[in-house]
């Protein structure tokens, strides 16, 4: 591939990242026009109060959220790919996506089991990101302490599979003693959500993601290496363990941190990097990894766009579109699984 041809296409994504941005905030039940937008993107006062209201404390926040979850996920997804050399790896292979639901079933589930004065606090929308965190980081607790005695990645990626497994098994005996409205609850924080964020969850949100994409960016050329495998890796000097290490967090705190604020979110992390790949025709990590974050972003506000149709009378879960678009990708991979990298 061209240098020209790179930079090219990545001006088109940059560009169409901040078109579907802007599109993003026009979406939606209230008609907002564009220049109304520019106005309170820019400080100065809308023409009508309410929609500078609805542009500040809703399109916006869900907006930059959607970016944030396209991203992070993407990139960790592209980590996993490349570290466990295997296509159909994606951000929650670990099983930490298991550990999120797993914390946050036993807060939602097991809510009832607790002293009343108890459940005002837990079940707060802070209390339920806490008990999501506290989940993932238990599994990836568990399976750093594991990584530690195993030699073959291979088999970490099994152990995460297994932790997902056990996970799971618990929340559906949660389930099976739970009421319905404790069901409804749970399944509502299971199809994910973008627009629930206040400004103080989305700083620490991006804070926390932006740890996640410089340990991601310090490992691009571990990256590299890795794609002919450990043992190519170590001959070119690699520290394999240290690489290992320092993806494995990347990747949790990426993935731990999006699930916890916004639910779990299939598909994105997936799909992807191979988009990314296809379209740039490259395997070095250095153009993948902003390509993949460009993509990502655009990826994650169209299908946001999509849940807000204007003729829609309510928002659809982000985790159906998500999925509806990821999905026919996922069937393309197993198909022609030969062709990629």
């Amino acid at each position: 591939m061209t240098q020209k041809r790179s930079y090219i296409l990545f001006l088109s994504f940059t560009l169409l990242l901040v078109c579907f941005f802007l599109l993003d905030l026009i979406s939606g039940q209230v008609s907002i026009p564009l220049k109304e937008i520019f106005k309170v993107l820019t400080g100065q006062e809308a023409s009508k109060s309410t929609w500078e209201y609805i542009i500040l404390n809703f399109r916006l926040p869900k907006a930059i959220t959607a970016l944030l979850v396209g991203m992070g996920l993407s990139i960790s997804g592209l980590l996993m790919q490349t570290l466990f050399r295997n296509p159909l790896a994606g951000p929650y292979v670990l099983g930490l996506s298991s550990g999120s639901s797993l914390g946050v079933a036993f807060v939602i589930l097991g809510a009832g089991l607790l002293p009343s004065f108890m459940n005002t606090v837990i079940l707060s929308s802070y209390g339920i990101v806490f008990a999501s965190f506290l989940g993932s980081f238990t599994v990836l607790l568990a399976i750093l302490i594991i990584a530690q005695r195993l030699r073959n990645t291979m088999s970490i990626l099994i152990v995460g599979l297994m932790f997902g497994s056990f996970a799971g098994a618990i929340v559906n005996v949660l389930s099976y003693f739970s009421t319905a409205e404790q069901l409804q609850k749970f399944t509502f924080w299971s199809m994910g959500n973008l627009g629930n964020l206040s400004w103080d969850s989305i700083a620490i949100l991006g804070a926390v993601v932006g740890v996640g994409l410089l340990l991601s960016l310090f490992s691009i050329k571990s990256l590299d290496a890795l794609l002919l495998g450990e043992n190519y890796a170590k001959s070119v000097g690699l520290n394999f363990k240290k690489a290992r290490f320092i993806i494995i967090i990347a990747t949790s705190i990426l993935a731990g941190s999006i699930t916890a604020f916004a639910g779990p979110i299939a598909f994105i992390g997936l799909a992807v990097p191979h988009i990314a790949k296809l379209l740039f025709q490259t395997s070095n990590h250095k153009i993948l990894f902003f390509s993949t974050l460009l993509l990502g972003g655009i990826m994650m506000l169209i299908c946001d766009i999509i849940t807000q149709m204007p003729y829609l009378s309510m928002t659809l879960p982000i985790n159906a579109i998500t999925s509806i678009m990821g999905a026919p990708v996922v069937i393309w991979l197993l198909i022609g699984k030969k062709n990629i990298q």
